[in-house]
């Protein structure tokens, strides 16, 4: 795993976000190690689901000058320091509405944060709260501070992702899915696609019963996208599958199962940890936070779980600049890279004739979700624009959407979700409103 480390090194400093020069630019490297993957795009604007593909955004500077001159936000010393997908900026600010649009984390003073607002207009800047501290105390109340971000957005550009594609014996395969969307953080982002790298280039080299199938999608949108794309076929032939992330720490090992926590993927994995005598935390899957929401979710119904070393959120480096290669190491990606390879070999051994999980009938008089994939709640005003950490207070509108499948009525929705039915019908209402939800 020395040269997917090495790999990870060079493609750190690329600036990524959904779409954009950045990402495409993470592909054709990707390709130079792998030449079968190919690089597919799908064109703004493009409706998929409750959705729609995103302008595309480019970035080539941003920074502020304060009254001397001297730049003291650059985005050329490191991406993080711009929101991502900001709008462009060329403005003469004070103290006080500059501190108003910096972004920071008092508790992880050295930390720059990652920050998004990809699907409302906004802008603003990420620092660590040592240098907001200074900002504060080195300049007075009237200084004047020039903001400039050099950013754009295209109506007709693209939302690229990349495919790899393993035959089998059988048609029927197994998904690996990894993101290619954060910029400069090693194991939230570098981790995935090069542990999925190094995996589909030691099977390629094998003949499997299932066929593999690997995407490198940009989180949410791309996922969405693409099962928009190819849900009929993923439908016929999935038989299950993981996304790898946060895959490349030496702390943990972790996974989180998919929807009813008894697919073949989840009976594999739990097996294959098992076998390997390697302890892990398991999480249920209303602690999911990354595509695994979209392939499990009403209308698409594809048994996939995570695998991880240490999951999103758990650790403290999450979500900043401070999520590097101090987290990601050799030991840790060869750590990730060997419980994937035993896992796939081992689902290679099931046969699909024996009947692993639960088969759920739909019932009458439920509610089900009126959209596939998970809905668009921002753009209902159910759902935060600008990503920054916050706790999400609407996560169990997603709860309650996800587990209405048609399988399960009001009470038995409050206790998959683990709220009282009081608040699950209110949930209902506030969904049924907003026709996220119709009766069957």
């Amino acid at each position: 795993m020395h040269k997917y480390l090495n790999l990870g090194k060079k493609l750190f400093p690329i600036c990524r976000s959904l779409t954009g020069i950045g990402t495409l630019k993470t592909l054709k490297i990707l390709k130079s190690e792998m030449p079968r993957l190919q690089i597919k795009k799908i064109r703004s604007g493009t409706k998929v689901f409750d959705w729609r593909v995103p302008d595309e955004w480019n970035i080539s500077d941003a920074y502020v000058l304060d009254k001397n001159k001297k730049k003291i936000i650059n985005f050329k010393t490191n991406n993080l320091h711009i929101v991502n997908y900001s709008s462009p900026v060329n403005k003469v600010m004070t103290k006080e509405q500059l501190l108003n649009k910096i972004y920071s984390l008092p508790k992880l003073p050295d930390a720059i944060p990652y920050v998004t607002s990809y699907y409302k207009k906004n802008w603003g800047f990420c620092e660590n709260y040592k240098n907001v501290i200074k900002i504060k105390k080195n300049y007075k109340k009237n200084d004047k501070f020039k903001v400039v971000i050099n950013s754009k957005f295209k109506s007709n550009g693209y939302l690229n992702y990349g495919e790899i594609f393993i035959k089998g014996k059988t048609k029927k395969e197994i998904l690996i899915s990894t993101y290619i969307c954060h910029p400069s953080m090693a194991n939230n982002e570098i981790s995935g696609p090069i542990v999925t790298l190094a995996i589909s280039k030691y099977f390629l080299k094998l003949k499997s019963y299932y066929s593999l199938r690997f995407i490198f999608v940009p989180e949410t949108i791309g996922a969405i996208s693409y099962i928009n794309k190819n849900l009929n076929k993923m439908r016929e032939n999935i038989v299950g599958g993981y996304v790898l992330t946060c895959i490349g720490d030496n702390r943990n090992y972790s996974y989180l199962s998919s929807k009813y926590d008894n697919s073949l993927s989840d009976i594999v994995a739990y097996e294959t940890f098992k076998k390997l005598k390697i302890k892990f935390k398991k999480y249920s899957f209303l602690k999911r936070g990354s595509d695994e929401r979209q392939y499990n979710s009403p209308g698409v119904n594809l048994p996939i779980g995570s695998i991880m070393r240490t999951k999103y959120g758990e650790y403290p480096e999450y979500h900043t600049s401070l999520d590097n290669f101090n987290v990601v190491n050799l030991k840790g990606l060869t750590g990730g890279f060997k419980i994937v390879r035993e896992i796939i070999k081992n689902f290679m051994y099931k046969k699909m004739s024996q009947n692993f999980s639960k088969i759920r009938k739909k019932k009458r008089n439920v509610p089900i979700a009126s959209v596939k994939c998970e809905p668009h709640l921002s753009k209902r005003n159910l759902y935060h624009s600008v990503n920054f950490g916050q706790k999400n207070i609407f996560m169990k509108y997603l709860d309650f959407i996800q587990f209405a499948d048609g399988t399960n009525n009001l009470s038995e929705i409050s206790k998959c979700i683990k709220i009282s039915l009081s608040k699950t019908k209110k949930i209902y209402s506030t969904l049924k409103k907003n026709n996220l939800i119709k009766i069957i």
